[in-house]
């Protein structure tokens, strides 16, 4: 009878134990899942698309989700549409199943951005902007283009560093860039362009450039002397953390309307490296959504 006791003292210490273990548990699985990053809860979101995983679509505020693709429908349904559009087209043809790599992706305050490669209706490279409110998304923003096959500059439109550095210096690089734009891509003083981007080193990723300024000197003449001038007409928006800034402007590209998503890399207070994606606007007839393009 002693050792009965003793054997039902143990059982009820070991489920006590038990219950305690996974309260524990549950309540660092919940205190982990808190204190997950905007920055990972984004690349996460962009990955369910290609793994169908549904936990991710729970950041995203199911009350107010405003949508500025111009594409695709407004809210929480019109992103489940376009899921549900990719996942009908993989049903009847499993290579154009949808492929998602984030490349670099940064903060700054309520911000993400995100660099990513694509494969959904073919390949493309993409910056998304998503906006958060109390941990939940709220907005998003993004501007695709095509991926080419063969580059002027040899580098791939994703590849080179990603880590974050000199986050100190966040603010500065900001300002830098605002200034390159207002400058030289708006034409305030395009003489100063050595003042903003290096001499000795600018690697260039956007398919139709060479490297360094000569480079782009080069291809900006070549559309002039076509007719068919880069223009710059307005900034909306200039984001960065560290050592990365992008910047959302738009204006007149192969004489259409366009969105112009430029990232740059700063190193030392000069711009030495650019990726960027330019994507036609659609009339305001067309869009799936009155949200917008440009609405920051």
């Amino acid at each position: 009878m002693r050792k009965l006791s003793i054997l039902i003292l143990l059982a009820v210490a070991f489920i006590a134990c038990n219950d305690k273990s996974k309260k524990e548990d549950l309540k660092t699985k919940k205190v982990e899942k808190m204190e997950i990053s905007n920055k990972d809860k984004v690349v996460a979101l962009l990955k369910s698309i290609e793994t169908g995983a549904q936990e991710p679509a729970g950041y995203i505020n199911s009350n107010k989700y405003i949508q500025h693709n111009q594409g695709v429908a407004d809210g929480l349904a019109g992103f489940g549409a376009i899921l549900g559009t990719l996942a009908e087209v993989a049903k009847t043809n499993p290579a154009m199943a949808p492929k998602v790599n984030t490349v670099r992706a940064f903060e700054d305050g309520d911000f993400v951005i995100a660099h990513t490669e694509y494969n959904f209706f073919g390949p493309k490279v993409g910056f998304d902007i998503f906006r958060f409110e109390n941990g939940l998304i709220v907005e998003h923003w993004d501007n695709l283009q095509e991926i080419a096959v063969k580059t002027a500059s040899g580098r791939t439109q994703t590849d080179g560093p990603t880590e974050l550095t000199d986050l100190d210096k966040t603010e500065e690089n900001k300002t830098l860039v605002k200034n390159l734009l207002n400058d030289v891509f708006m034409g305030a003083n395009p003489n100063k362009i050595t003042d903003y981007i290096s001499t000795e080193k600018y690697d260039q990723h956007n398919p139709g450039v060479k490297d360094g300024l000569a480079g782009l000197g080069e291809a900006l003449g070549a559309l002039a002397e076509a007719g068919m001038p880069m223009v710059f007409e307005k900034n909306h928006i200039v984001l960065g953390q560290g050592n990365f800034v992008l910047s959302v402007s738009e204006g007149i590209f192969m004489k259409e309307k366009v969105s112009f998503y430029d990232l740059f890399r700063v190193e030392n207070g000069k711009v030495v490296e650019h990726w960027d994606t330019v994507e036609n606007l659609i009339p305001a007839s067309e869009a799936k959504n009155t949200n917008g393009k440009f609405n920051f």
